[in-house]
């Protein structure tokens, strides 16, 4: 079920809209947001699902949008314990604690079945703080590869329908084309934005954060059943950082370090064109024999 389209709304942008539901406080004679309201949006469904990035980005997005936010994301850990089904969804976001400079939050999505059961299926935790200007320095280094301009789009499955929301343009490590059991590195680079273009926010760089196909697929070339378990966003930038990057594509790269039991972690850089380190993601996830 999607969303209704709010003219000349980028989808990503319909997708992450949320209604605030207020409530009054008696013992403080004042209104406060306790939840929000939220649906899921057709442009971004997965095959089983919505795709996980934009459930991930709605979490946050209620963080954003609370009156009571200190500060700018500096983390944002999402534990996916089911997927959404269509339709409409409920956002609980409350900040813990506040100290002078950060806040911590607790995150909830859930929803009620036709019986009126509410259950859960995304919790979550998030740092926000106002950052003070100090030394800064990125040991990690951008890969060198070609210019997005340079490399020619890839081309997604129709019947996936968020990848269509993506402009992907892979430098190394793209998806198997051939699904023989080969083993290889599990490394993948590509260019990414929005598409179509939208300037870069916090909300979307998170849903950016989770477009890498599994790592298993590439290390061994088995179409095997997966599904994201947990995902830490770690943010390098602030607001201004991002506007600078404004609708420019993002270098993504992906790893592995360890496939065991069932389950690997899988972990990325996202740099802008300028070179500017802007947030680095690990993930665990489950996999199937």
């Amino acid at each position: 079920m999607s969303k209704i389209a709010v003219s000349g709304a980028h989808a990503f942008d319909q997708a992450v809209a949320l209604t605030p539901v207020t409530v009054t406080v008696h013992e403080h004679g004042r209104e406060s947001t306790r939840h929000w309201q939220g649906q899921t949006h057709a442009a971004y469904a997965n095959m089983v699902g919505p795709f996980g990035g934009i459930t991930a980005a709605q979490g946050l997005q209620s963080i954003l949008l609370h009156p009571e936010r200190l500060g700018e994301p500096v983390s944002f850990t999402v534990n996916f314990a089911a997927a959404l089904a269509d339709g409409a969804f409920r956002v609980t976001s409350q900040p813990v604690r506040t100290n002078r400079s950060t806040q911590h939050w607790v995150v909830r999505i859930s929803q009620t079945d036709s019986a009126g059961v509410e259950s859960v299926v995304l919790t979550a935790t998030a740092v926000t703080a106002v950052r003070r200007t100090t030394w800064s320095a990125a040991d990690a280094v951008m890969p060198v590869v070609a210019a997005p301009a340079d490399i020619k789009r890839v081309s997604r499955p129709a019947r996936v329908a968020w990848m269509q929301r993506y402009d992907m343009r892979p430098c190394s490590g793209e998806i198997p084309a051939d699904w023989n059991g080969a083993e290889a590195d599990s490394v993948s680079q590509l260019w990414m934005r929005d598409d179509p273009p939208r300037p870069l926010d916090f909300a979307s760089l998170t849903a950016l954060a989770d477009v890498f196909y599994p790592r298993v697929w590439r290390r061994r070339a088995l179409m095997t059943p997966v599904g994201t378990v947990s995902m830490t966003v770690y943010f390098h930038a602030g607001t201004a950082e991002l506007a600078a990057t404004g609708e420019g594509y993002l270098l993504g790269q992906a790893r592995a370090q360890s496939f065991f039991n069932g389950f690997f972690d899988q972990s990325a850089e996202l740099w802008n064109e300028a070179g500017d380190l802007l947030a680095t993601t690990h993930q665990i996830v489950y996999f199937k024999e």
